[in-house]
């Protein structure tokens, strides 16, 4: 009877890590499925503004939750150009966590999915290194939708990141002003099979792509290959 009460144990502590990683797997995988739902919608996001970007935040499915006033809760994935100057192609994905408040982005639904532009290098700085109030730390705006930005360069001018959501079927910039993003360890940890932080995936090219992120990398790199925003590449 102990031999088989320390077989089960053994067994469950083997499963219980593969199904955590598991989890995490499908959900970066979700994010790419999200993305190319979003990407698909005839009033999308500005390509213009894509071609900008220094980074892309997806967090599909976003679950209300009861904190105060209420607001949502849910983990995704950031994809930041590489190199010195966010001139290369699109990295690793590295896992998030955000917390939105409530107020301001109610589209309908009780799922939501996100996606965030960080438009410049101060941005993606903030949200990399250190947990992020969005609209306090990083200045944030509704993004504008449409094939061109013609009528929202104010907007991209003065925001480092710009957010949208999906709820129901409908599409939208919307504010996340007092929303927090911080990296998930522990899923990068799953994801990875080993300790890692995210700037090491996002800043320092320490982690390859993995196979439920090939489609999320494989999409940005097809619909904005190159960083249109100005930059020159920075050689070592």
């Amino acid at each position: 009877m102990r031999r088989l009460l320390a077989v089960g144990i053994s067994v469950l502590l083997v499963s219980l890590p593969l199904l955590a990683q598991k989890k995490e797997l499908a959900r970066l995988q979700k994010c790419g499925e999200v993305l190319a739902e979003i990407l698909s919608v005839p009033d999308n996001i500005p390509r213009d503004l894509l071609h900008k970007a220094e980074c892309v935040i997806v967090v599909p499915s976003v679950k209300k939750f009861a904190l105060g006033f209420g607001g949502k809760y849910g983990k995704g994935a950031m994809v930041c150009r590489t190199g010195k100057n966010f001139t290369g192609p699109w990295g690793a994905p590295a896992m998030f966590q955000m917390k939105a408040a409530s107020v301001g982005f109610q589209i309908g639904g009780s799922s939501t999915d996100f996606l965030l532009l960080v438009m410049n290098k101060k941005g993606a700085n903030s949200v990399i290194k250190s947990q992020v109030k969005l609209g306090a730390d990083a200045s944030v705006a509704a993004g504008p939708k449409g094939r061109t930005t013609e009528a929202a360069t104010d907007v991209m001018l003065r925001a480092e990141i710009l957010s949208y959501a999906r709820s129901r079927g409908l599409f939208a910039g919307v504010s996340v002003e007092g929303s927090t993003l911080r990296q998930d360890k522990k899923a990068n940890k799953k994801i990875y099979g080993r300790k890692i932080e995210a700037k090491e995936i996002l800043l320092e090219g320490k982690a390859r792509v993995p196979q439920a992120g090939a489609k999320l990398v494989s999409l940005l790199q097809r619909v904005s290959s190159r960083n249109r925003s100005g930059k020159q590449a920075i050689t070592p």
